[in-house]
C-alpha cells in the first residue's frame, strides 16, 4: 500500500530544532544544534509577526494535505532535551503556537547517551511527567524509537520492536495518540517506511533538507533545520523563500 502523499498548494516549511539553550564553548561538540532562548524567541516573534502560526505535525496535516490553507510553519524538536519545556515551551504558549517533540521512549529522564562515544556533551532529556507537562503546554510529543538507534544498522526485528514500541510505550505515558515518527539520524531506507506506515504513524519526517512541496510522501516529509549559526535574515530566508528547497539532495 503506497503512502499519502502532501497536496498543499504552497510549500510549507516543518522547522527541526534540537536543543533550545546557549552552546558551549567553542570547539564543542554538535554546537551547531544549539539555539539560544534569546534567538528562539526572536523567531518565534518574528514569524507570528509576518502573520505565520506555528503548528505541530498534527495540526499542520490537514494543511499538508490540502484541506487546508494558511500562511503555517510546522514546528519540531528531535530528542526531548528538558531544555525545550523550559526554555521553549514558554515561548510557543506566549505565540499560541503548537509542536511536536519526538521522544525516544527508552531514555525519557536520562541523557543523550548516544552521543556519549562521539565525546558530547551530555544533556536532561525531559522524563516522563516533564514530557505530560509538555503535553499540558499545549504541544504534542512524536515517536523518535526507543533508544536512538541507526535503523540501517538494526536488523528488521530489532527496527521494527523500535519503531512499534516507541509508539506504544510513549502513549501509554502521555494518554494521548502518537500519530508522527521521525527516523534517528535521518537514517532509514524503504522497508522503515514500511514499517512506520504498519506502525500506524500519519506522518514521518527526515533530515532531507527543503520545504514540504506538493506530492511529498507523508512518511519521508524534509524539514528545514534551524542552527545556531541560523540569523534573523537567514531564518526569513529559509521559511519564506526557496533558499533550504535548492540544498535539498
Amino acid at each position: 500500500m503506497p503512502s499519502l502523499v502532501t497536496a498543499n498548494q504552497r510549500p510549507i516549511p516543518i522547522l527541526v530544532y534540537h536543543q533550545i539553550e546557549i552552546a558551549p564553548p567553542k570547539g564543542a561538540g554538535f554546537r551547531s544544534l544549539y539555539v539560544s532562548p534569546a534567538a528562539f524567541a526572536r523567531q518565534m516573534a518574528f514569524l507570528s509577526l509576518l502573520g505565520y502560526r506555528g503548528l505541530s505535525l498534527s495540526a499542520l496535516l490537514p494543511y499538508l494535505m490540502g484541506e487546508r490553507a494558511g500562511k503555517v510553519v510546522g514546528i519540531t524538536f528531535d530528542d526531548g532535551y528538558l531544555n525545550n519545556l523550559t526554555h521553549a515551551l514558554p515561548v510557543l504558549v506566549n505565540y499560541d503556537f503548537s509542536s511536536t517533540c519526538y521522544a525516544i521512549s527508552q531514555q525519557l529522564g536520562k541523557t543523550n547517551e548516544w552521543d556519549r562515544e562521539a565525546g558530547i556533551a551530555q544533556t536532561p532529556l525531559m522524563n516522563s511527567a516533564q514530557l505530560r507537562q509538555w503535553c499540558a503546554g499545549g504541544q504534542e510529543v512524536g515517536a523518535h524509537t526507543r533508544h536512538h538507534v541507526r535503523l540501517t544498522q538494526t536488523d528488521a526485528v530489532n527496527s521494527l520492536r523500535e519503531i512499534c514500541g516507541s509508539k506504544t510505550e510513549l502513549e501509554a505515558l502521555t494518554g494521548s495518540v502518537v500519530r508522527n515518527f521521525c527516523y534517528p539520524y535521518g537514517d532509514y531506507d524503504s522497508d522503515h517506511v514500511a514499517m512506520a506506515r504498519s506502525a500506524g504513524f500519519a506522518s514521518a519526517t527526515t533530515t532531507q533538507r527543503g520545504r514540504c512541496q506538493t506530492g511529498e510522501d507523508l512518511l519521508q516529509l524534509p524539514r528545514v533545520p534551524v542552527l545556531r549559526s541560523t540569523t534573523l535574515p537567514l531564518f526569513w530566508l529559509k521559511v519564506a523563500t526557496g533558499y533550504e528547497d535548492r540544498r535539498r539532495s
